[in-house]
């Protein structure tokens, strides 16, 4: 057994093998969720080998969901998980890229901070990422961190960070290594398969590591020749080899992985006393997820599903999370249906699916592409009273809907889509027009926690059971305050805005004479959204749906 330093934090780097995709980033959330129910303190990093400075710039369909933190930091979908399974609010200092890690090591060079060395990738940039990782481990005073290594071993991206790891080991901190492979099953052979994870193992060894653990993901359970083979050719023990096959939900992974005891076997390597795991509530949330027999149907009116011949969730993932929580919350069983905006525009008659859905959700986005078709589901669902929760862009275009279709003001459009609308009901935050001008994309947007004050007797105080409430936003434009009166006048109620003095319309609904329940929000609840407290606005809206 390693002799390691006392009282120091614990860092657990998990790596992945063979492909990406495997699900380190729920597996990592996973270990955190039992090392938390032993009682330590435990926050998670997720390092992206990209060169951009953050995921803020990069498209949906190409890279997935982009997580909003609370102070801003626009990064990786998997904070979003560690977010749900730890129940912590992470912040954007716990997402490293290669991009930021080069930045600041050249913004250092140019100021002469380096005294005429050569600036080189080891120590230098090797050294900024140990900085990074450390300096947020210090002043969250945590107990264990959890460090993502993003891409698979093999890559040329991540062998940096890979490298930094390694030197943090033979510092003497603290560490382990987990690693996540994948075992196929060849449909003509019909074995599971170790070579690729050998192969995978052998060139993390070739780095200087040597993994502690190596998590299988599979899609059967692992047997025990597997079991064998693996430990044997990888120099592993057979019982730090974790199983990980595909379970019905995600939730069930700490369960599982809790049941093999990791969480014990990590404290005994790091020669700390063993403790108890607590998962009792997570286990009841997933016994009830499981076990819900009732069904509702939920419609999601998106446009980022294509990739080639493929279509991809990945882009509203914390949407999907979100209504799963609200679902198990409401003992019903969620059946999503994926529903592209752009065939509404080709053809206005496939509106007709809609029936078949008991809610309609239109999430956020960008750009002009599948406008027009959101805008029908929005109109088919308030003229059919069908339950509807516009998120951001959703938001946005239902007001848009409402001028033309209520108001009468049949010229009605987003700036965003139409820069010379006649009658701009949704417009540019006023300070964001000179940020595009002098084309500042990267972080520019009106992002994280905002306090929204909410009207009394609306639906949005019934279901918030608050006039004060913060939700994250990530967003450019705004409803045009010229109009406010105008939709007022007409029916439409703003149950939400800004505390600030920015006069920005943060929730809108129309009132229950008028509509059972459609309501939608600037903001993005779906980030505050977790497994043991679904996000009021979702629990409202499957609520109605189920009604």
């Amino acid at each position: 057994m390693r002799r390691y330093p006392k009282n120091k934090p614990n860092y657990i780097f998990i790596s992945g093998g063979v492909l990406s995709g495997l699900g380190k980033g729920i597996t990592t959330a996973s270990i955190g969720r039992i090392l938390k129910s032993k009682g330590f303190k435990v926050t998670a990093i997720k390092i992206d080998p990209y060169i951009n400075f953050d995921a803020g710039t990069l498209r949906p369909t190409e890279h997935g969901e982009v997580w909003v933190t609370e102070d801003g930091g626009e990064i990786d979908q998997d904070l979003g998980h560690y977010e749900r399974f730890l129940g912590e609010k992470l912040s954007k200092n716990n997402n490293i890229t290669t991009g930021q890690v080069y930045y600041a090591v050249i913004t250092r060079e140019r100021a002469g901070s380096y005294l005429g060395k050569t600036v080189q990738p080891i120590p230098h940039i090797t050294d900024e990422i140990k900085r990074r990782i450390t300096t947020l481990v210090e002043k969250e005073r945590v107990e264990f961190v959890l460090i993502e290594i993003g891409g698979t071993i093999g890559a040329y991206e991540n062998v940096l960070f890979i490298e930094a790891a390694r030197q943090m080991n033979y510092e003497g901190r603290r560490v382990l290594f987990v690693h996540v492979s994948y075992l196929p099953v060849l449909g003509s052979v019909g074995e599971m398969k170790t070579k690729p994870t050998q192969h995978s193992v052998k060139a993390l060894q070739g780095l200087g590591i040597q993994p502690d653990f190596i998590i299988c993901r599979s899609e059967q359970e692992l047997d025990e020749p597997r079991r064998e083979k693996i430990a044997l050719f990888c120099s592993v023990n057979i019982e730090d080899i974790i199983a990980n096959p595909d379970v019905k939900n995600i939730y069930e992974i700490p369960l599982k992985l809790d049941e093999q005891k990791i969480g014990d076997k990590i404290l005994n390597k790091l020669a700390l006393q063993a403790k108890k795991s607590n998962l009792s509530d997570w286990k009841k949330f997933v016994e009830r997820m499981n076990n819900a027999t009732k069904e509702v149907k939920i419609g999601i009116v998106g446009k980022y599903f294509d990739v080639g011949k493929y279509k991809l969730r990945d882009s509203y993932i914390s949407v999907i999370e979100a209504i799963k929580h609200a679902a198990t919350a409401n003992d019903v069983q969620p059946k999503m249906m994926w529903i592209d905006a752009k065939d509404f525009e080709e053809k206005e008659s496939k509106l007709k699916i809609l029936n078949g859905v008991d809610g309609i959700i239109v999430p956020g986005g960008f750009g002009s592409g599948g406008v027009e078709g959101k805008i029908l589901a929005i109109k088919y669902a308030r003229v059919n009273e069908i339950p509807f929760l516009g998120l951001c862009f959703g938001f946005q275009l239902a007001v848009v809907e409402y001028a033309r279709n209520i108001c009468g003001l049949e010229d009605a459009n987003t700036t965003e889509v139409d820069s010379g609308a006649k009658i701009p009901v949704v417009d540019f935050l006023p300070w964001q027009k000179e940020l595009i001008k002098q084309s500042k994309y990267g972080a520019t947007m009106r992002l994280g926690a905002q306090v929204i004050r909410i009207k009394r007797n609306t639906l949005a105080w019934r279901l918030y059971g608050n006039d004060r409430v913060i939700e994250r936003f990530r967003h450019r434009y705004e409803i045009n305050p010229k109009y406010i009166n105008e939709f007022e006048t007409h029916g439409f109620i703003f149950s939400g805005e800004s505390e600030k003095d920015e006069e920005i319309m943060q929730i809108g609904e129309l009132p229950e004479h008028k509509h059972k329940f459609f309501i939608g929000t600037q903001a993005h609840p779906e980030f505050t959204s977790q497994p043991l407290k679904p996000n009021p606005l979702f629990n409202g809206f499957i609520s109605a749906s189920i009604r």
